[in-house]
């Protein structure tokens, strides 16, 4: 069970405590950054692992397709190039829509 939560206004985690707000082993973590691309924490001159809150968050959804929907590493994967791909066209297509709606009403 996670005992953290995202503070919004902090920048960066460290991957320990990446680890207590995802509830996960930190080598899980690790291994997650090889096989999700996504996932790319910044780097100190001292080679420390630097996590954003959008990391984390790419974390707890993997964690979610993998632990809760049980889909596999690649499936996971795909999964999730599948929703960035979809996603964007359509809301791109409705945002057209609405443009030519304006445009006509402007006409």
């Amino acid at each position: 069970m996670p005992d953290q939560k995202i503070q919004p206004d902090k920048l960066y985690y460290k991957i320990g405590e990446v680890s207590r707000i995802a509830g996960l082993p930190s080598h899980v973590i690790r291994v997650w950054e090889q096989e999700f691309s996504k996932i790319r924490p910044r780097r100190t001159p001292s080679g420390q692992r630097m996590y954003t809150p959008r990391n984390i968050e790419l974390i707890l959804e993997i964690k979610h397709l993998l632990y809760e929907q049980k889909y596999t590493i690649e499936g996971a994967r795909l999964f999730m190039k599948s929703c960035k791909s979809s996603t964007l066209p359509s809301v791109l297509a409705e945002i057209r829509l609405e443009l030519e709606r304006i445009k006509s009403i402007l006409s």
